[in-house]
C-alpha cells in the first residue's frame, strides 16, 4: 500500500471516529404563542399566532438535526404542539399529544427537543388540544437531505410553502362547544391558501425558465382539496418523506394531513397565474386562489380557472399512480428500495373499522366499538410510572371486530404491539365519508386499497414492490386500505383520524410499544424537564433505563 493511500485511509478513519463521537447539529427556535386577528376569508376573527405570524414560522432543518423549540404559552388555555410525520425515534415524550404529554399551562413554557433522525421531506406542525388548529398555530417543517446524500433532481431556484385548508369562520371555542354538545361542526365557510383567499398581490414570483419547488400540505380540518396551478404541470418528486417516481400531474388531490413536494417550471407566457385549491367530494365546491407572478410578467391572470376533477375513481387512480423511487436515496445513502418489506412474514393483522354513534342524541366516533377519551394522566406517564391500572386498560378492542359493531364504549383506547413485530393493519371504512389516518412515530407502506370489505384473499392484490412509504393513509368511502410496518420504535404512539371532528370525538387510539429490555438502546428516559400532571405529579420518579 502506498504512503498516500495509507494517509488517506487514516484521515478517513479519523473523520469517521469524529462523526461517531460528535453530536448532530442543533437548531433553536423560541415561540411566543398568542391570540391575534386573522381573516383568511376577509372577515376578521380571533386566531392563534406564533411570534405574531399566521401561518406560523417555518422550521427549517436538515436530516439528523436536533430541533429545540421553546414554546411560551400566552393563551388563556392549555397548549401542545405535534409535529405531523416526524418519527421521534425512541422519543414519544416529545410527540405533543395528550396521551404522551401534559399540556403547557397558560403563562408557562416548555422546551421541545427532538431529532429529525433519518428523515427528509415536507411536514407541518399544529396545536393538538381541542379545536385550536381551526384558527391557526400551524406552519411548515422542512427537512433537507444532508449534503453528501444525492437528491434525484437538480436544486430548484427557490422553494415555496403552500399550506391549504378548509376554514370554518368560527372560533375554536365555538367549534369545541358544538362537539361537546353532541353536534357536528358542519361544513366549512371557505378555503385558504397560506391563510388568505384571493387578492391580486402575488404570493410568489418566478423567473422565466427556472424551476421551483412547491411544498404543499393540507392543514385543514375536514375536506380533501385539489391543488393546481393555472397553465402549469406539477412534477411530483416527494411525498411524506419518500422520493417518488417523477410523474407529471395537472392537479393533485391532497387529503387532510398529507404533504407533497412538486417541481414547477416557469415555461409559460410571462404574466400572472392562479394557484387554486378547491374542495373535493362535497355537494358544494368551495375554493381559494392566490397569484403567482412571472418576474417579467405583463398581464393579469386569466379569469378562467382550471377545472377540478370529479368523482372518487379519479382520486383513487391517482393515489394508485404514486410509486416509490427504488433507486433514489432518502435520508441515508442506501437506496429506498433496499428494504424488501414484501419478503417479511406478517406476525399480526389488526383490522380497524371506523364507526359512529348518536346514542343519547350525542355524536361520537370510534374504532372497533371504542370511542377514545383522553385521561387526566397521559398514558405514557401512567405506563412509565407503573400506574396503568389506575388510568387505562390495554386491548379493549379486538384485532378482528365482529360485524356489525354494537354501541360505542367511551374509554382510553390503547393496544399493545410487540417490539419489532411486523404487523399488517387494515382500515375498513363502511361509511360514505372519506377517512384519513396518521400514525405517529412511524412511516409505513401502503400496500393495498379497494372498494368493498377486506378479506385475507385480498392480499393477492397487494402491491409489495414499490408502494410509497408514508405516515398518512386515505380510506375511500365503502372501501378498505392496508398498510404494513415494523413496530421498532418504542413509545406510546397516537393513531388518529386526521379529520378533526372525528379525532376529537373519539376516532383514535394509542399503540403502546414497549422495549422488553427497558434499555436506552430502544427508548430514551423521561426528560428531566418533562411536565407532570394527574396522578403521577407527586409520585417518586422510577429508576432510569439501563444503557
Amino acid at each position: 500500500m502506498g504512503r498516500v493511500s495509507a494517509v488517506l485511509i487514516a484521515f478517513m478513519a479519523c473523520l469517521m471516529a469524529a462523526s461517531v463521537r460528535g453530536e448532530d447539529p442543533y437548531i433553536y427556535y423560541t415561540w411566543n404563542v398568542t391570540y391575534g386577528t386573522v381573516a383568511p376569508l376577509g372577515v376578521e376573527q380571533q386566531g392563534i399566532l406564533i411570534n405574531g405570524q399566521f401561518p406560523g414560522p417555518e422550521i427549517n432543518s436538515t436530516s439528523n438535526n436536533n430541533v429545540v423549540v421553546n414554546v411560551f404559552n400566552f393563551l388563556d388555555e392549555p397548549l401542545l404542539f405535534t409535529w405531523n410525520g416526524i418519527q421521534h425515534r425512541k422519543n414519544s415524550w416529545q410527540d405533543g399529544t395528550l396521551g404522551a404529554q401534559c399540556p403547557i399551562q397558560p403563562g408557562t413554557n416548555y422546551t421541545y427537543h427532538f431529532q429529525v433522525k433519518d428523515q427528509i421531506g415536507s411536514y407541518f406542525y399544529y396545536p393538538t388540544i381541542g379545536m385550536q388548529r381551526a384558527v391557526g398555530g400551524f406552519g411548515g417543517l422542512r427537512i433537507y437531505s444532508r449534503l453528501l446524500i444525492p437528491v434525484p433532481y437538480a436544486d430548484p431556484a427557490d422553494e415555496f410553502w403552500v399550506l391549504i385548508g378548509d376554514w370554518f369562520g368560527k372560533s375554536h371555542q365555538t367549534l369545541k362547544q358544538f362537539l361537546d354538545s353532541g353536534r357536528s361542526i358542519g361544513r366549512p365557510s371557505g378555503v385558504h391558501i397560506n391563510g388568505k383567499n384571493g387578492g391580486l398581490e402575488p404570493a410568489y414570483t418566478m423567473e422565466p425558465g427556472k424551476t421551483y419547488k412547491y411544498r404543499i400540505c393540507n392543514v385543514g380540518l375536514k375536506d380533501s382539496l385539489n391543488f393546481r396551478i393555472q397553465g402549469h404541470s406539477l412534477k411530483l418528486v416527494e411525498m411524506e418523506g419518500s422520493h417518488v417516481v417523477q410523474n407529471q400531474y395537472d392537479s393533485l388531490d391532497v387529503h387532510v394531513g398529507q404533504c407533497f413536494s412538486v417541481l414547477v417550471t416557469a415555461d409559460q407566457e410571462p404574466k400572472d397565474y392562479y394557484m387554486v385549491a378547491s374542495t373535493r367530494f362535497t355537494k358544494k365546491t368551495l375554493g381559494a386562489t392566490r397569484i403567482i407572478r412571472y418576474s417579467n410578467g405583463v398581464g393579469p391572470a386569466s379569469p378562467e380557472l382550471p377545472p377540478a376533477p370529479e368523482g372518487w375513481a379519479w382520486s383513487l387512480n391517482q393515489f394508485r399512480s404514486f410509486r416509490w423511487n427504488l433507486t433514489a436515496s432518502a435520508a441515508r445513502p442506501n437506496p429506498q428500495g433496499s428494504y424488501h418489506y414484501g419478503q417479511i412474514n406478517i406476525t399480526r393483522t389488526i383490522k380497524l373499522v371506523n364507526t359512529l354513534s348518536r346514542a343519547g342524541g350525542k355524536l361520537r366516533y370510534g374504532l372497533n366499538g371504542v370511542s377514545h377519551v383522553d385521561s387526566e394522566t397521559p398514558l405514557k406517564l401512567a405506563e412509565y410510572y407503573g400506574v396503568t391500572d389506575q388510568v387505562f386498560k390495554y386491548n379493549l378492542i379486538s384485532d378482528d371486530p365482529s360485524s356489525p359493531i354494537g354501541d360505542l364504549a367511551c374509554a382510553p383506547n390503547v393496544i399493545n404491539a410487540t417490539f419489532r413485530d411486523f404487523i399488517e393493519i387494515i382500515f375498513e371504512n363502511p361509511t360514505k365519508v372519506p377517512q384519513s389516518y396518521n400514525l405517529d412515530g412511524y412511516s409505513f407502506f401502503a400496500v393495498g386499497f379497494e372498494p368493498g370489505k377486506w378479506s385475507p384473499e385480498k392480499r393477492k392484490n397487494y402491491n409489495l414492490l414499490d408502494g410509497v412509504s408514508r405516515h398518512t393513509i386515505q380510506v375511500f368511502p365503502k372501501s378498505w386500505a392496508a398498510i404494513m410496518l415494523t413496530f421498532d420504535n418504542a413509545g406510546m404512539w397516537n393513531l388518529r383520524s386526521e379529520l378533526a371532528e372525528n379525532r376529537y370525538l373519539g376516532q383514535q387510539l394509542y399503540v403502546s410499544v414497549l422495549s422488553p429490555n427497558r434499555s436506552l438502546r430502544d427508548e430514551y428516559n423521561m426528560p428531566d424537564t418533562q411536565l407532570l400532571c394527574g396522578i403521577v405529579k407527586d409520585l417518586p420518579e422510577p429508576p432510569p433505563y439501563s444503557s
